[in-house]
This record gives structure tokens, C-alpha cells and sequence, in this order.
């Protein structure tokens, strides 16, 4: 009855990769062409270059931008290029969409950072059920990241995990 307590998780040389490591941590904001429309809804290209060219573009300095238009306008596709073309000496990044896509995007480029020979044949479990909510796409990546390299791929926690992913016994002789 004096037998030593064994850490079977701490003896199982998995690897935890928390998703919401990856998570933006970099300011953001909004730019929205509704606000230099004529009446919020005509493009006038005369009066948007004039707008953009009298924007205080010291505001987007180093942030994330969402590059986007909330009014129900036609907007030419030289618009969103010019618009780019003011913020991109200025922003860290910019993309075209709201902010909900714009975290999606940072999100998927801090993944696709990720160093992926750390995890090259070993047992890694994809954390879930954190404090912070990450989208079912970022589990999807992180899986199609991991899978040309890992051993075994797993959601959850060390102590519940669901087995997602094994790569099979390699042919003898190999």
C-alpha cells in the first residue's frame, strides 16, 4: 500500500500546444470607407481622394487594420488600393474585412509561425477548453500543421484527451 504515486502524464512526454498562444495581441482598429462616402453611400472619387488625403493617418500607426465598408455601397476595386495604399506605410497589418476577419487572419498567420520540426515525432495535445473561446478553424490548422510531423495528435487536456491523429507504424526495413 506504499507504493509511490506515478505521474502517468507527466511520464507520457506529451507535448501541450495552447491555442490561445496564438491569439492577436496587437492593437486594432477600423478603417471604414462609409466615412468618406458622399452621404455616407456615393464614392465621388474626386471627393474620397480628397478625404483620404486630409486622414490623420498617424492613428493607425503599428495596428492591425480591418479595411472595410459598412455602408451598402458600390465600391470600384481602385478604392479599397488607394485606401491600402495610405495604410500600408503606416499599420502592421491590414485586411480587407471586418474585425472579426482581421483577428481570423492575424490568428491563422501566428499559427502558421509556428516552428512545426519542435513538434516532428512527438505526442502533441491541442489544449481545449480554455478560459479564452478560439474558433473551431484554429484547431483545424493547427491539425493540418501538425500532421506531416507529429506521432499522434490529440485534443483536450494531458489527463482527457481524444485521440485525433496517429501516424501509422512505419513498413520493416524502413
Amino acid at each position: 500500500m506504499n507504493d509511490p504515486i506515478i505521474n502517468k502524464v507527466a511520464e507520457s512526454e506529451l507535448i501541450t500546444l495552447d491555442p490561445s498562444l496564438y491569439l492577436p495581441k496587437e492593437e486594432t482598429a477600423l478603417f471604414d470607407l462609409k466615412d468618406h462616402l458622399f452621404m455616407g453611400m456615393i464614392l465621388k472619387e474626386k471627393d474620397f481622394r480628397e478625404a483620404l488625403k486630409k486622414t490623420d493617418w498617424s492613428v493607425y500607426k503599428n495596428k492591425n487594420i480591418a479595411l472595410t465598408c459598412s455602408a451598402d455601397a458600390i465600391i470600384p476595386v481602385w478604392a479599397w488600393m488607394l485606401a491600402a495604399s495610405y495604410l500600408q506605410p503606416v499599420a502592421k497589418e491590414i485586411v480587407m474585412g471586418d474585425e472579426k476577419e482581421l483577428q481570423k487572419n492575424i490568428f491563422l498567420k501566428n499559427i502558421s509561425a509556428i516552428n512545426i520540426n519542435e513538434f516532428a515525432d512527438r505526442r502533441v495535445v491541442i489544449k481545449g477548453c480554455g478560459e479564452i473561446p478560439i474558433g473551431d478553424y484554429v484547431y483545424m490548422e493547427l491539425t493540418k500543421l501538425l500532421r506531416p510531423v507529429a506521432k499522434s495528435i490529440m485534443y483536450g487536456e494531458p489527463c482527457s484527451t481524444v485521440p485525433v491523429y496517429k501516424k501509422p507504424p512505419s513498413p520493416k526495413g524502413e
